[in-house]
């Protein structure tokens, strides 16, 4: 039996990495900081229902300083989903796919998720 030639993939080292590359791989791993932050966000809506006392317990373990990094990283990788899901709806359309449009929509991305945790942390922690 004759061995068929299969192409193989080539090797990441012949792809040169990109921002849109580099926040696709981050998009992924952030998934799965979303699913850890959720539980924190159920504990804290259980703690609400369940009356003051609990309640106060989980807002004193959320004043707690890495927990409140945990929760910042937590609001920008919210918003930071959002956006790359706003982006692919835009991709989704046909739109974007030339070079500057990718890169441009890929800043914007990056740039909105940073402002906007900014934001809402401004107004609604720190203030």
């Amino acid at each position: 039996m004759a061995q068929q030639f299969r192409p193989t993939s080539p090797h990441l080292s012949i792809w040169r990495f990109t921002l849109t590359m580099s926040l696709s791989i981050l998009h992924r791993i952030l998934g799965v900081g979303l699913y850890l932050g959720t539980v924190l966000f159920v504990l804290w809506l259980g703690a609400a229902a369940l009356g003051q006392s609990q309640l106060a317990a989980v807002q004193g373990f959320f004043g707690h300083p890495i927990i409140q990094i945990g929760l910042f990283l937590y609001t920008w990788t919210l918003f930071h989903h959002m956006a790359g899901g706003i982006k692919h709806f835009i991709w989704d359309v046909g739109a974007g796919f030339e070079r500057t449009g990718r890169e441009a929509i890929t800043w914007a991305t990056l740039v909105f998720s940073v402002l906007a945790t900014l934001l809402v942390w401004a107004l609604f922690v720190w203030f």
